[in-house]
Protein backbone atom coordinates (compact mmCIF):
# COMPACT_ATOMS: atom_id res chain seq x y z
CA UNK A 1 0.00 0.00 0.00
CA UNK A 2 2.62 2.38 -1.23
CA UNK A 3 -0.42 4.83 -2.06
CA UNK A 4 -3.25 5.93 0.11
CA UNK A 5 -6.03 8.19 -1.25
CA UNK A 6 -7.43 11.61 0.16
CA UNK A 7 -10.48 10.08 1.67
CA UNK A 8 -8.54 6.84 3.59
CA UNK A 9 -6.61 10.01 5.04
CA UNK A 10 -9.00 12.05 6.22
CA UNK A 11 -10.66 9.21 8.04
CA UNK A 12 -7.48 8.28 9.62
CA UNK A 13 -5.32 11.36 10.23
CA UNK A 14 -5.87 11.46 14.07
CA UNK A 15 -4.04 8.14 13.78
CA UNK A 16 -0.49 8.60 11.63
CA UNK A 17 1.90 10.89 11.38
CA UNK A 18 1.57 13.49 8.22
CA UNK A 19 4.35 15.28 6.63
CA UNK A 20 4.70 17.84 3.69
CA UNK A 21 7.53 17.45 1.26
CA UNK A 22 6.77 20.02 -0.77
CA UNK A 23 10.04 20.77 -2.85
CA UNK A 24 9.90 22.71 -6.08
CA UNK A 25 12.97 22.95 -8.83
CA UNK A 26 15.02 26.18 -8.93
CA UNK A 27 13.50 27.68 -11.93
CA UNK A 28 10.13 27.66 -10.56
CA UNK A 29 10.98 30.11 -7.87
CA UNK A 30 8.43 28.46 -5.16
CA UNK A 31 9.64 27.92 -1.29
CA UNK A 32 8.17 24.45 -0.50
CA UNK A 33 8.41 25.65 3.44
CA UNK A 34 6.74 29.24 2.83
CA UNK A 35 3.64 27.75 1.11
CA UNK A 36 3.46 25.03 4.07
CA UNK A 37 3.36 28.09 6.19
CA UNK A 38 0.28 29.48 4.47
CA UNK A 39 -1.45 26.45 3.84
CA UNK A 40 -1.35 22.93 5.09
CA UNK A 41 -3.10 19.40 6.10
CA UNK A 42 -4.01 19.56 9.70
CA UNK A 43 -1.17 18.18 11.93
CA UNK A 44 1.46 18.16 8.73
CA UNK A 45 5.25 18.68 9.60
CA UNK A 46 7.28 19.95 6.95
CA UNK A 47 10.05 18.15 5.72
CA UNK A 48 13.36 20.17 3.85
CA UNK A 49 13.97 18.09 1.50
CA UNK A 50 17.42 20.48 0.92
CA UNK A 51 17.79 20.59 4.90
CA UNK A 52 17.19 16.86 5.39
CA UNK A 53 20.04 15.82 2.67
CA UNK A 54 23.57 15.59 2.49
CA UNK A 55 25.28 19.15 3.22
CA UNK A 56 29.17 18.14 2.41
CA UNK A 57 28.48 17.86 -1.23
CA UNK A 58 27.61 19.87 -4.17
CA UNK A 59 25.49 17.08 -5.26
CA UNK A 60 21.62 17.83 -4.57
CA UNK A 61 19.45 15.87 -2.27
CA UNK A 62 22.12 13.46 -1.38
CA UNK A 63 21.23 10.88 1.22
CA UNK A 64 22.56 12.20 4.71
CA UNK A 65 24.26 9.90 7.10
CA UNK A 66 22.48 7.77 9.90
CA UNK A 67 23.24 9.97 12.83
CA UNK A 68 22.25 12.96 10.60
CA UNK A 69 18.74 10.82 9.64
CA UNK A 70 17.71 9.94 13.34
CA UNK A 71 17.55 13.30 14.40
CA UNK A 72 16.61 14.89 11.66
CA UNK A 73 13.19 11.92 12.58
CA UNK A 74 13.59 12.49 15.68
CA UNK A 75 13.10 16.46 15.67
CA UNK A 76 9.96 15.70 14.06
CA UNK A 77 8.66 13.61 16.84
CA UNK A 78 8.24 10.42 14.48
CA UNK A 79 8.76 7.06 16.19
CA UNK A 80 9.76 3.63 14.75
CA UNK A 81 6.39 2.55 14.78
CA UNK A 82 4.75 5.39 13.59
CA UNK A 83 2.61 4.93 10.25
CA UNK A 84 3.34 7.87 7.94
CA UNK A 85 1.67 9.34 4.86
CA UNK A 86 3.86 12.02 2.85
CA UNK A 87 2.25 14.13 0.53
CA UNK A 88 3.96 17.43 -1.77
CA UNK A 89 2.23 20.49 -3.57
CA UNK A 90 5.05 19.94 -6.48
CA UNK A 91 4.61 19.37 -10.08
CA UNK A 92 7.84 16.72 -9.67
CA UNK A 93 5.78 14.28 -7.06
CA UNK A 94 8.47 15.22 -4.08
CA UNK A 95 7.03 13.14 -1.83
CA UNK A 96 7.90 9.89 -3.41
CA UNK A 97 11.72 11.06 -2.67
CA UNK A 98 10.68 11.26 1.39
CA UNK A 99 8.89 7.70 0.88
CA UNK A 100 12.35 6.23 -0.75
CA UNK A 101 14.16 8.15 2.29
CA UNK A 102 12.53 6.57 5.00
CA UNK A 103 12.72 3.08 3.38
CA UNK A 104 16.41 3.47 3.09
CA UNK A 105 16.48 4.13 6.82
CA UNK A 106 14.96 1.05 7.64
CA UNK A 107 11.37 2.29 8.65
CA UNK A 108 8.69 -0.95 7.69
CA UNK A 109 7.86 -0.11 4.34
CA UNK A 110 4.01 -1.17 4.81
CA UNK A 111 4.20 1.94 7.35
CA UNK A 112 5.07 4.28 4.94
CA UNK A 113 2.77 5.85 2.60
CA UNK A 114 2.18 8.25 -0.23
CA UNK A 115 -0.61 10.78 -0.88
CA UNK A 116 -2.09 9.78 -4.33
CA UNK A 117 -2.89 13.39 -5.85
CA UNK A 118 -1.09 15.19 -2.91
CA UNK A 119 -2.22 18.85 -1.43
CA UNK A 120 -4.17 19.42 -5.51
CA UNK A 121 -5.84 16.41 -5.25
CA UNK A 122 -6.67 17.65 -1.36
CA UNK A 123 -7.72 21.19 -2.17
CA UNK A 124 -9.89 20.00 -5.62
CA UNK A 125 -11.86 17.97 -2.99
CA UNK A 126 -12.28 20.89 -0.53
CA UNK A 127 -11.02 19.09 2.07
CA UNK A 128 -9.91 20.89 5.30
CA UNK A 129 -6.40 22.83 5.59
CA UNK A 130 -4.73 25.14 8.46
CA UNK A 131 -2.04 27.67 8.10
CA UNK A 132 -1.14 27.06 11.94
CA UNK A 133 2.48 24.95 12.46
CA UNK A 134 2.42 21.73 14.34
CA UNK A 135 3.97 21.48 17.34
CA UNK A 136 6.02 17.94 17.71
CA UNK A 137 7.40 16.19 20.96
CA UNK A 138 10.79 14.87 19.77
CA UNK A 139 11.10 11.23 20.24
CA UNK A 140 14.21 9.21 19.73
CA UNK A 141 14.33 7.30 15.87
CA UNK A 142 16.19 4.54 15.25
CA UNK A 143 17.56 3.92 11.90
CA UNK A 144 19.17 1.22 9.95
CA UNK A 145 20.29 1.60 6.73
CA UNK A 146 19.79 0.05 3.51
CA UNK A 147 22.72 0.27 1.91
CA UNK A 148 21.49 -2.24 -1.00
CA UNK A 149 19.01 0.29 -1.56
CA UNK A 150 21.43 2.91 -3.58
CA UNK A 151 23.94 2.69 -5.89
CA UNK A 152 27.32 5.37 -6.39
CA UNK A 153 28.99 6.47 -9.91
CA UNK A 154 31.37 3.91 -9.69
CA UNK A 155 28.46 0.85 -9.59
CA UNK A 156 26.76 2.60 -12.01
CA UNK A 157 30.27 2.97 -14.41
CA UNK A 158 30.83 -0.86 -14.10
CA UNK A 159 27.59 -2.16 -14.84
CA UNK A 160 27.99 -0.38 -17.95
CA UNK A 161 29.83 -4.08 -19.10
CA UNK A 162 28.87 -6.32 -16.21
CA UNK A 163 25.00 -5.82 -16.49
CA UNK A 164 24.28 -6.93 -13.16
CA UNK A 165 21.44 -4.27 -12.89
CA UNK A 166 18.92 -2.27 -15.29
CA UNK A 167 19.07 2.03 -14.87
CA UNK A 168 15.80 3.58 -16.21
CA UNK A 169 16.31 7.40 -16.19
CA UNK A 170 13.03 9.66 -15.31
CA UNK A 171 13.91 12.54 -16.96
CA UNK A 172 11.80 13.66 -19.80
CA UNK A 173 12.73 11.66 -23.15
CA UNK A 174 14.89 15.40 -24.91
CA UNK A 175 17.02 15.41 -21.95
CA UNK A 176 17.59 11.67 -21.94
CA UNK A 177 18.40 11.85 -25.61
CA UNK A 178 20.84 15.16 -25.44
CA UNK A 179 18.51 17.39 -27.23
CA UNK A 180 17.82 19.82 -25.14
CA UNK A 181 20.27 21.60 -21.93
CA UNK A 182 20.10 20.10 -18.94
CA UNK A 183 18.18 22.83 -16.38
CA UNK A 184 21.55 22.57 -14.13
CA UNK A 185 24.24 24.40 -14.86
CA UNK A 186 27.51 22.46 -15.36
CA UNK A 187 26.03 19.49 -17.10
CA UNK A 188 26.70 17.94 -20.27
CA UNK A 189 23.25 16.58 -22.23
CA UNK A 190 22.84 13.29 -22.60
CA UNK A 191 21.89 9.85 -20.57
CA UNK A 192 23.94 6.69 -18.82
CA UNK A 193 25.34 4.37 -21.68
CA UNK A 194 22.60 1.38 -21.80
CA UNK A 195 20.05 2.57 -19.98
CA UNK A 196 16.27 3.01 -20.46
CA UNK A 197 13.98 6.35 -20.55
CA UNK A 198 10.82 6.42 -18.80
CA UNK A 199 9.70 10.18 -18.07
CA UNK A 200 8.14 9.95 -14.67
CA UNK A 201 5.71 12.79 -16.03
CA UNK A 202 3.94 9.48 -17.88
CA UNK A 203 3.27 8.12 -15.14
CA UNK A 204 1.39 10.97 -13.32
CA UNK A 205 -2.60 12.18 -14.15
CA UNK A 206 -3.65 15.74 -14.29
CA UNK A 207 -4.71 15.92 -10.88
CA UNK A 208 -1.35 14.29 -9.31
CA UNK A 209 -2.75 11.02 -9.06
CA UNK A 210 -0.62 7.71 -10.43
CA UNK A 211 -2.29 5.76 -13.71
CA UNK A 212 -3.78 3.08 -12.57
CA UNK A 213 -1.66 -0.30 -11.86
CA UNK A 214 -2.66 -1.88 -16.10
CA UNK A 215 -1.20 1.53 -17.91
CA UNK A 216 2.10 1.64 -15.13
CA UNK A 217 2.69 -1.98 -16.67
CA UNK A 218 2.40 -0.82 -20.10
CA UNK A 219 4.63 2.03 -19.77
CA UNK A 220 7.11 0.33 -18.18
CA UNK A 221 6.71 -2.82 -21.02
CA UNK A 222 7.21 -0.08 -23.56
CA UNK A 223 11.19 1.17 -22.54
CA UNK A 224 11.84 -2.67 -23.73
CA UNK A 225 13.71 -3.10 -20.56
CA UNK A 226 13.70 -6.09 -18.89
CA UNK A 227 11.44 -5.95 -16.08
CA UNK A 228 12.19 -9.23 -13.97
CA UNK A 229 15.92 -7.71 -13.92
CA UNK A 230 17.38 -5.81 -10.56
CA UNK A 231 15.68 -2.02 -11.55
CA UNK A 232 17.09 1.10 -10.64
CA UNK A 233 16.18 4.68 -11.21
CA UNK A 234 17.71 7.86 -12.10
CA UNK A 235 16.80 11.35 -12.90
CA UNK A 236 18.25 14.40 -12.17
CA UNK A 237 19.08 14.55 -8.54
CA UNK A 238 17.13 11.63 -7.27
CA UNK A 239 13.55 13.42 -7.18
CA UNK A 240 11.66 11.90 -9.89
CA UNK A 241 13.95 8.33 -10.21
CA UNK A 242 11.58 7.82 -6.38
CA UNK A 243 8.71 8.31 -8.13
CA UNK A 244 9.44 5.73 -10.69
CA UNK A 245 10.16 3.39 -7.98
CA UNK A 246 7.31 4.08 -6.09
CA UNK A 247 5.28 3.60 -9.53
CA UNK A 248 6.99 0.06 -9.74
CA UNK A 249 6.57 -1.06 -5.93
CA UNK A 250 2.37 -0.25 -7.15
CA UNK A 251 3.04 -3.53 -9.83
CA UNK A 252 5.38 -5.67 -7.96
CA UNK A 253 4.71 -5.67 -4.40
CA UNK A 254 7.79 -7.04 -3.31
CA UNK A 255 10.20 -4.17 -4.69
CA UNK A 256 12.01 -2.32 -2.35
CA UNK A 257 13.35 0.81 -4.34
CA UNK A 258 16.58 1.15 -5.60
CA UNK A 259 17.97 4.72 -6.89
CA UNK A 260 21.09 5.82 -8.31
CA UNK A 261 21.39 8.80 -5.74
CA UNK A 262 24.08 10.78 -7.54
CA UNK A 263 21.69 10.57 -11.02
CA UNK A 264 22.56 13.09 -13.67
CA UNK A 265 23.55 15.82 -11.39
CA UNK A 266 26.77 13.68 -10.37
CA UNK A 267 27.02 11.28 -13.83
CA UNK A 268 26.78 14.33 -16.06
CA UNK A 269 29.18 16.86 -14.59
CA UNK A 270 31.28 18.07 -17.48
Amino acid sequence: MSLVSTDWLEKNSDKIKIIDCSWHMPQTNRNGFEEYKKQHIENAIFFDLDKNSKQNTDLPHMLTNLNSWEKIVSDMGINNKDEIVVYDNSDVISSCRCWYNFIYFGHDPKLIHVLDGGLKKWNNEKKQTTNILTETKNSNYLADEKKELVKNKNEVDENISNNKFKVIDARSRERFDGKIPEPRKGLRSGSIKNSFCLPFSELINEDNTFIDKHNILEKFKSTKCELDANLIFSCGSGVTASVLALAYSLIDNKYMPKVYDGSWSEYGKI
